[in-house]
This record gives structure tokens, C-alpha cells and sequence, in this order.
């Protein structure tokens, strides 16, 4: 997948290096894994050894794409395959890399990764293409004369190659949509200040009325110096009274109850 891109290049630099000139490199001089020869196809025609010292990571994933990712279809393969062909490709050459894939999925070997050999591919699971193409890339490593020199650096990198493309092939082909909760306020309905004040004057109506006829009638007899049968009298008065507050709430509730169901609704 081409998502794998940055990612597979990272662990292909880790066993690239930096400068190497060995004599017995087939590939020369290289610098982070870029020889002489591609640096000059892909970047800078006619470039010296000290142009490809200096070679920069912008120009670095530019060969490793072009020459190795694209090469092997890198984009197209499942997560995990995909980085062991490119790692293959990049160490040993693209059409190896390709042919050696093919032969692991039973595909027709022409070292082209087409349409058909990636339906064989997707077909096969991932793990069991990524241990047997790293088996074959063994295979083929052991057999060359320069085993003797690089085998144990070879042998190094293929192990650690197959350990992070199991990794990778475990992996969801796409990252999980990212959920993002945003908490919405509902508003409150505002009462109109009118309405407001027509209920608080009616619910307070009856306090008022109540501390009037009760501590306001016996607070006047004993003004009065009145004695127990004028009390008793005003007593009588005060609860007649007080009956008819009593009607007089009720209806006061209803008309709040009315107001506050004109609002809400």
C-alpha cells in the first residue's frame, strides 16, 4: 500500500547505511543505499562520488520510489508484502524481487507484478507469502560468492525483514475513522420579563394576604387592649376571611399554571 511508503523506506535505511565504497560490492559506491549509477539515472546525470556523498533525503526517496517502490508495484500490495518485496527489490534488484514473488504465489514468473499476479497474491495469506518469499530470498543469498562477506550482515537483515512485514500484515489496510465529539449546549427558553413578573406578583399574593389576616388581626387586639371575646370575635372574622383567600389561591395557581403552560409551550 502506498500509505507503507515513508514507513518501509525508514526500515530499508536502517540496514542501507551511509557511505560504502567495498571492492566487493557488485554495486559499487553507494550512499544510503543509492549507487553511483542510479543517483545519476534519477537525480543528477553525470554526478561524482563526492555528489552522492552529499545526496539529500528529499533525492534519496526519490530513487528508492522510482527505481524499487514503483518498480514492485509497492502500492498495490497488501501491508507487510509490500515491504518485503521492496526491501527484496532494493537489495537484490526489482526483477529478482518480482520473479521471486511470483514463484511464492504461483504466479506467472515474468518479473512483471501486474493485475495477475496480485490477484494471486490477495488470494494467499499474508503471513505465509512474507515466510516463504523470505525463505526463497535466503535461498538465493546463500548461493552467491560474496556469502562469505556479507552473510552474516545478509542473514541479519532478512530475519529482521520478516519479523517487521508479519507486523505490518496485521495491521488494518486503513486507520480508523477518528471520531469527534463536539458537546452542543441546548438553550434554555427564556421566560419574557412580563410574564415573569405576573407570576411572581400572583404566587406572592398569598403570603402577603395570610401575614395580614393572621400576625396583622391578633397584633391589633392586643393594641386594642382588647379582651377574650373581642379577640375571639376578630378570630371568627379573620378565618372567614381567610376561607375566602383560600379560593381566591386556588384560582391564582390555575392562572400561574396557565401562564407558565403559554410559555413553555
Amino acid at each position: 500500500m502506498d500509505r507503507n511508503f515513508s514507513r518501509a523506506l525508514s526500515l530499508v535505511l536502517k540496514h542501507e547505511g551511509g557511505w560504502s565504497d567495498h571492492p566487493a560490492d557488485p554495486g559499487g559506491a553507494t550512499m544510503k543505499g543509492v549507487t553511483l549509477a542510479n543517483f545519476r539515472r534519477f537525480v543528477k546525470p553525470g554526478a561524482t562520488k563526492d555528489d552522492l556523498r552529499k545526496i539529500t533525503d528529499e533525492q534519496v526517496a526519490t530513487v528508492y520510489r522510482r527505481h524499487y517502490w514503483d518498480a514492485v508495484a509497492g502500492a498495490e500490495l497488501p501491508g507487510g508484502i509490500d515491504f518485503a518485496v521492496f526491501d527484496f527489490a532494493v537489495n537484490s534488484g526489482p526483477d529478482r524481487a518480482a520473479k521471486f514473488l511470483q514463484q511464492a504465489v504461483g504466479a506467472k514468473v515474468d518479473g512483471k507484478i501486474g493485475p495477475s499476479t496480485l490477484a494471486a497474491t490477495k488470494k494467499l495469506m499474508r503471513a505465509t507469502v512474507i515466510n516463504d518469499l523470505c525463505d526463497k530470498r535466503m535461498t538465493f543469498l546463500k548461493g552467491l560468492k560474496t556469502w562469505p562477506t556479507f552473510g552474516k550482515g545478509w542473514t541479519s537483515r532478512v530475519s529482521a525483514v520478516r519479523a517487521d512485514a508479519l507486523k505490518m500484515s496485521v495491521e488494518p489496510d486503513a486507520p480508523p475513522p477518528v471520531k469527534i465529539e463536539v458537546p452542543v449546549e441546548v438553550p434554555k427558553p427564556v421566560v419574557p420579563g412580563a410574564v415573569e413578573d405576573q407570576v411572581k406578583s400572583k404566587t406572592s399574593l398569598w403570603g402577603w394576604i395570610t401575614g395580614i389576616f393572621g400576625s396583622g388581626g391578633v397584633g391589633l387586639a392586643g393594641f386594642l387592649g382588647a379582651d377574650w371575646q373581642t379577640v375571639l370575635a376578630i378570630g371568627g372574622l379573620a378565618l372567614g376571611c381567610l376561607i375566602v383567600v383560600l379560593l381566591l389561591r386556588r384560582q391564582i395557581i390555575a392562572a400561574v399554571q396557565d401562564i407558565r403552560g403559554a410559555v413553555e409551550g
